[in-house]
C-alpha cells in the first residue's frame, strides 16, 4: 500500500508528560505493527487536567465521572480521533455507548515505589522497620493510605498534588515529610531510574532522592495499574484491526479480571480498592483488597485466563459476603 493511500490514525491523549510518553510509546508500537500506516498524536485537555486544586482524596460529589476521559471520548465519538490512550486505572469500567476497550498492550511493573531522602531496604521486614516511627508520608491515594496504615498505624498520610516532578521536588525540600509514593510504571515511562544503590536519576529528579519498591504482599496496586487501555469506537474497523495487532493477550485478561472486580464492587479509581491479576504457572491469580469504613478485607481466587471476568465477579462476591457477615 502506498503512503498516499495508507490509513491515517489519530491518537488522542492528555497533555501531561506521562500521558505524552504513553501516547508516543503506543504510536511507536502501532508503527511497528503497521509500518505503512500514518499516525498522529492529538492532545486533548480534560476536566481533570483543569481541576488541579480539587482534592482527589476527598472529591466533591458533584464532580463528573470520567474526569480524565470525558473530552477524549467525545473526540472518539465525533470521529476526530480513532483511538485514545489512557492509563487503564483512569478508564471507567463502564464505557459510553458506542465505545469499547480495544486493546491492552504489554503491561509494565505493577509495584508502587517509596521515594525518600534516604535508602530503604526492599526486604519486606527491613522495609517497614527502616521507616521512622510516627513519620509523615505524602499520597493522595486512599488505596495507598489504607494499606500503609494497615502495616504501620503510627504513620500519618497527608495529601500531595502535582505532576511527578513537582512531587519529587516537594519531598526533596520538605523535611517534615519522610517520603511519597509513585507508581513504578509511570516512573519508568518518564525515564526515572533507580540504580543499584537505590538512587533516583532522570528528568526533573532532584539530587539526594532514593527509591524502594513496596512489598506486593502489603501494597496491592490499583485496578489496571501499569497497563494502558486503548479505547476505540465500536464501529471503527481500522482501529479494531490495529488493536488486534498491538494487544497483549495476558495483559488483556489480567485487566478484565481486575476491572470486573472493581465493576461489581461499584468502586471508582479513587475508592480504597486494590486488585492484582497475574498469570503464572498456567493459571490466572487474582488478589483483591477493599477498605470499607476501616474494615480491610482481602481475598484471592485462581482460574484460567478465559475465566478472567468470572474470577473478578467471584472475588467481588467474596468481599460482599465478608462485609455482610454471611
Amino acid at each position: 500500500m502506498s503512503s498516499f493511500n495508507a490509513p491515517k490514525i489519530v491518537i488522542a491523549t492528555r497533555g501531561s508528560a506521562l500521558a505524552m510518553a504513553q501516547a508516543r510509546w503506543v504510536e511507536q508500537l502501532c508503527q511497528l505493527r503497521k509500518p505503512s500506516w500514518q499516525f498522529e498524536i492529538r492532545v486533548i485537555r480534560t476536566t481533570g487536567d483543569k481541576l488541579q486544586t480539587v482534592s482527589l482524596a476527598n472529591p466533591d460529589k458533584s464532580l463528573p465521572k470520567g474526569l480524565f476521559t470525558k473530552e477524549i471520548e467525545e473526540a472518539l465519538l465525533d470521529g476526530s480521533a480513532n483511538l485514545a490512550v489512557h492509563s487503564l486505572k483512569d478508564l471507567p469500567t463502564l464505557l459510553p455507548d458506542g465505545l469499547k476497550l480495544g486493546a491492552v498492550p504489554e503491561r509494565r511493573d505493577v509495584r508502587d515505589v517509596l521515594i525518600t531522602r534516604q535508602p530503604v531496604p526492599e526486604h519486606r521486614e527491613d522495609f517497614w522497620k527502616t521507616i521512622p516511627q510516627g513519620c509523615v508520608l505524602a499520597s493522595s491515594s486512599l488505596r495507598r493510605k489504607s494499606q500503609i496504615i494497615q502495616c504501620r498505624p503510627d504513620i500519618t498520610v497527608e495529601e500531595i498534588r502535582g505532576n511527578v516532578g513537582t512531587r519529587l521536588r516537594k519531598i526533596s525540600e520538605n523535611h517534615g515529610v519522610f517520603g511519597t509514593v509513585l507508581a513504578a510504571a509511570g516512573m519508568d515511562r518518564l525515564g526515572i531510574r533507580i540504580d543499584q544503590d537505590q538512587k533516583l536519576s532522570g528528568p526533573d529528579v532532584p539530587s539526594g532522592l532514593f527509591g524502594a519498591h513496596f512489598p506486593l504482599e502489603d501494597m496491592l496496586p490499583c485496578v489496571g495499574q501499569a497497563a494502558l487501555g486503548i479505547e476505540i469506537r465500536s464501529d471503527d474497523a481500522l482501529a479494531d484491526e490495529l488493536c488486534v495487532a498491538i494487544n497483549s493477550a495476558v495483559a488483556w485478561y489480567e485487566a478484565h479480571a481486575e476491572r470486573a472486580f472493581l465493576r461489581e464492587l461499584g468502586g471508582g479509581c479513587q475508592s480504597p480498592i486494590a486488585a492484582l491479576a497475574s498469570y503464572r504457572d498456567g493459571m490466572l491469580h487474582l488478589r483483591g483488597m477493599v477498605d470499607m469504613d476501616g474494615r480491610r478485607i482481602r481475598h484471592e481466587v485462581n482460574g484460567s485466563l478465559e475465566e478472567a471476568e468470572g474470577l473478578g465477579e467471584e472475588l467481588a462476591g467474596m468481599v460482599h459476603k465478608s462485609l455482610s457477615g454471611t
